[in-house]
């Protein structure tokens, strides 16, 4: 029997604003919880709870882990194979 596979992660993908708070995190505990945070989210890109907002673009979620002390705004791509983050507060 072939060895079973556990779910298929979405990649992720972050915006240019994104992009720059990323590189203002510098503590090895902040860049740990958001990896945690990234890996939940692109297990389950459902997970978040969806921002009202028109339909005019995409779905705009919100993930909170309380734990971590991390919130990311995202939007999953139509196929739901790329999680596009948009903002990151650790």
């Amino acid at each position: 029997m072939p060895p079973q596979h556990g779910p298929r992660r979405a990649r992720i993908a972050f915006s240019d604003s994104a992009a720059k708070q990323l590189e203002n995190i510098t503590s090895e505990a902040e860049i740990h919880a958001l990896d945690r945070a990234l890996v939940v989210v692109s297990v389950d890109p459902d997970i978040g709870e969806a921002l009202p907002g028109d339909s005019a673009g995409p779905q705009l979620r919100q993930y909170t882990d309380e734990v971590e002390r991390v919130r990311l705004l995202y939007w999953v791509t139509a196929l739901r194979t790329v999680v596009v983050v948009a903002y990151i507060e650790v």
